[in-house]
């Protein structure tokens, strides 16, 4: 059974930083495209970054670029999301995803799997 498990979410103040992991389990995604898609109260989940599990290439949201960063631990099965100088509007439940054949990364319904989603309070 596939599982991603995310993690490191909270309340932080504006201008901080949180680091969000996504743990997968249930088989290699050695060839999977890893997502974070986020979802604030009464808005549609909006895609924030996707990394290659190979390869490297990463892929952000335009408004993200340069405040947020997405890497991968291989050897851990791990995706991380580093977030920095956060405003309010970054508030939001962050999901972690997971998909074999990505043909947009930005596409929500392009992916597998999914998690159940770790909470982002930005104070401001």
């Amino acid at each position: 059974q596939v599982q991603l498990v995310e993690s490191g979410g909270g309340l932080v103040q504006a201008g901080g930083s949180l680091r969000l992991s996504c743990a997968a389990s249930g088989r290699t995604f050695s060839s999977y495209v890893m997502g974070w898609f986020r979802q604030a109260p009464g808005k549609e989940r909006e895609f924030v970054a996707a990394h290659s599990w190979s390869g490297g290439r990463t892929y952000y949201a335009d408004s993200l670029k340069g405040r947020f960063t997405i890497s991968r631990d291989n050897a851990k099965n791990t995706v991380y999301l580093q977030m920095n100088s956060l405003k309010a509007d970054d508030t939001a439940v962050y999901y972690c995803a997971a998909g074999s054949y990505v043909t947009d990364w930005r596409a929500a319904d392009k992916y597998d799997y999914w998690g159940q989603g770790t909470q982002v309070t930005v104070s401001s």
